[in-house]
């Protein structure tokens, strides 16, 4: 008889959908993925990286924040990329995100995990896209489950 196998609970799922995603982040400093799902369906992803026709940070191999020596969190505006959840967004219908789960995952450039927290204006957007649940990994693998408006700083 067959061993039976383990099997990932959804939360596990979909955070392994959205790591997988982050891989094709450009940023030379973190990765992340970030995938928006409604009734089980995945309705968008989005990860990372430079506006669509734009070189990317790995390209050039140039990060501004990094020689600005900016911690995180502080003066995205340096930065060329557009966030994970922010192409989530842009890549989705609005009505399909009506009340859906967005999950996020970061991952650091030395392979360790980054906090999937989003930023305050991805907090915006979140609530702006109607957004309901939002699930991400903390640096200690944690998995935080909250509202956007309920995500505190």
């Amino acid at each position: 008889m067959a061993e039976p196998q383990d099997r990932p609970s959804w939360t596990e799922y979909f955070l392994d959908i959205a790591r997988a995603v982050g891989r094709r982040a450009t940023c030379l400093r973190r990765r992340y993925g970030a995938i928006i799902v409604k009734d089980k369906i995945i309705i968008s992803t989005g990860y990372n990286g430079a506006p669509r026709g734009e070189t990317n940070c790995i390209d050039t191999g140039n990060c501004e924040r990094e020689r600005l020596h900016v911690p995180k969190g502080q003066n995205y505006e340096l930065c060329v990329a557009v966030h994970a959840e922010q192409n989530a967004i842009i890549n989705a219908g609005p009505a399909d995100m009506e009340g859906a789960t967005i999950y996020i995952v970061g991952i650091n450039a030395d392979g360790t995990l980054a906090s999937g927290k989003p930023c305050l204006l991805c907090r915006r957007m979140l609530r702006n896209a109607k957004i309901g649940e939002v699930v991400y990994l903390e640096t200690d693998g944690s998995v935080v489950s909250c509202t956007p408006a309920g995500i505190q700083d």
